[in-house]
């Protein structure tokens, strides 16, 4: 089925660029996502760029990279794991996270986008805290067996990993089918992170997308 807002992905520029503009309302977003679309503007005080990389990447749900380092961590009692309870916070310190001090992706316009698909059911996020204070975590958009990573924040050594795997085991528990982090980067090459090409991605999306999952109200995971 063809998107309401938004021309096929085919047609983008070569470096994935679909259009230009729009507002981020909640159906736009989910359309956009439905289709291998995703916002993400190149300053705050441009219209909105949506976009569909060829290759995409993806972290494969059986095959996501855990460390013997972060295993152990996350047998211990160090964190404790929360999910949807603090998404505004989740979203806000992806946005100020280290390295992004100067400037980031994530405007104003783009967390209000997401924190009312999270109140609609449709965003969600995981936490990690540490002595009552929250440490990491990520967040993302779901749309039946699509789990769309967005970004992950650490204060603490380990804890956006510990996120990470934390919500592979969920969603696997939950029975997704696919995780995308739409591009693959060096760090997140270690975690377990693939690209295959775009039209690969589209056939899967498309055969996942209505399938009846839902996130849930409590995480699942070994934590």
């Amino acid at each position: 089925m063809s998107s309401q807002f938004f021309p096929s992905p085919i047609k983008s520029t070569p470096d994935g660029l679909v259009c230009i503009g729009g507002e981020l309302s909640c159906v736009r977003l989910l359309d956009a996502y439905r289709h291998g679309i995703f916002p993400w503007p190149a300053d705050p005080d441009d219209p909105i760029l949506w976009w569909s990389p060829d290759p995409r990447a993806i972290l494969p749900l059986d095959a996501a990279h855990v460390s013997q380092r972060v295993k152990r961590r996350m047998r211990t009692d160090e964190f404790q794991i929360g999910c949807n309870d603090s998404f505004e916070s989740v979203i806000r310190a992806c946005a100020t996270g280290l390295g992004r001090e100067g400037g980031t992706w994530l405007t104003e316009e783009m967390i209000d986008g997401y924190c009312k698909l999270h109140r609609q059911g449709h965003a969600h996020s995981v936490e990690v805290w540490h002595e009552d204070q929250l440490v990491g975590g990520t967040y993302g958009v779901a749309i039946g067996g699509l789990f769309a990573a967005e970004s992950m924040f650490h204060r603490r050594r380990d804890a956006s990993k510990v996120a990470l795997a934390c919500l592979v085991q969920h969603l696997n528990a939950q029975g997704y089918q696919l995780l995308d982090v739409q591009q693959w980067t060096p760090h997140t090459g270690t975690l377990g992170v693939i690209e295959i090409p775009r039209a690969e991605y589209i056939r899967r999306l498309a055969e996942v997308v209505d399938m009846p999952i839902t996130f849930g109200k409590e995480l699942k995971s070994d934590l």
